[in-house]
């Protein structure tokens, strides 16, 4: 019930954000109390707008799964290795300031677990997460500025599983495995360097000139 609220609540957000870009109204203020004057700002940014498609790929660092590994009684855990959180996106940039996309998380960390009497290490500890969500993304300003802030809202599932195997291979313990809801709300910042050196470049030119 709490997980069907949630989902709710965030498809409302993102039907609420990209409605309200186009909100505006004619005399002192618009719908959504925005100023007079918004709307025309906002075709305007249509205007010399062109969709595209936005590539990025990440790595994160620390993974923090590996405090998801269970303990034992009567052992200890080693140092961890990991790899990723390695996080891929793909976003359709539809309008100036909302995009749409899929990003996709994978992860996977292990460690070993040692017997508190011996000191030998007895078994290998692995978890695995892999996550595939749908984004939407609000940028908060122009993509004429250098420095844009933007809020992403995503969701989706997660398909985790950990495993405890001893050296030769047999089981050394049970692990759930099983698909959960996956979510995410964060906020960040766009830097658009590319158009900044462009056109310190073309001032450059224009003094030389």
């Amino acid at each position: 019930m709490r997980k069907g609220i949630l989902v709710g609540l965030i498809l409302v957000a993102c039907f609420y954000e990209g409605n309200a870009q186009y909100g505006g109204g004619y005399g002192g203020y618009g719908r959504y109390g925005r100023p007079r004057g918004y709307r025309q700002q906002q075709f305007r940014e249509m205007e010399n707008f062109k969709p595209s498609l936005d590539v990025s790929v990440g790595y994160g660092f620390p993974n923090l799964d590996k405090y998801l590994l269970s303990d034992f009684y009567g052992y200890y855990q080693g140092n961890a290795t990991q790899t990723g959180p390695i996080i891929a996106s793909l976003d359709y940039h539809f309008a100036p300031r909302m995009a749409i996309g899929v990003m996709v998380n994978y992860g996977k960390v292990s460690r070993p677990y040692y017997d508190f009497n011996t000191g030998q290490q007895d078994f290998t500890g692995s978890m695995t997460n892999t996550a595939v969500l749908l984004n939407f993304t609000r940028y908060m300003g122009s993509a004429r500025q250098t420095v844009v802030p933007y809020m992403k809202t995503a969701i989706g599932f997660n398909t985790g599983s950990a495993t405890y195997l001893a050296s030769d291979g047999s089981k050394a313990a049970n692990a759930d495995d099983g698909t959960t809801l996956a979510y995410q709300v964060g906020l960040g910042v766009q830097i658009n360097a590319y158009k900044t050196a462009a056109s310190l470049w073309k001032q450059a030119m224009e003094n030389t000139l």
